[in-house]
């Protein structure tokens, strides 16, 4: 079952970095790698790189409801 579970899961286009990676987290229709989830978790929002995952992170759209 795992292993099933990491073949459905697995990696994409970073939507921060721009880069495919294998590992990372998917986001409604997006991916986000585990570099730069953990980059953005340590960053302080004082810190201008902040500022630059906020705009990235508005390409992360939720997908519709289709009846």
């Amino acid at each position: 079952m795992g292993s099933l579970l990491a073949k459905n899961q697995a990696g994409g286009t970073c939507v921060i970095c721009e880069q495919t990676k294998m590992v990372g987290i998917h986001l409604y229709t997006s991916f986000v790698c585990a570099e730069c989830e953990s980059s953005m978790i340590n960053t302080d929002t004082s810190d201008p790189k902040y500022k630059y995952y906020v705009e990235k992170l508005r390409k992360v759209t939720k997908p519709g409801i289709y009846s």
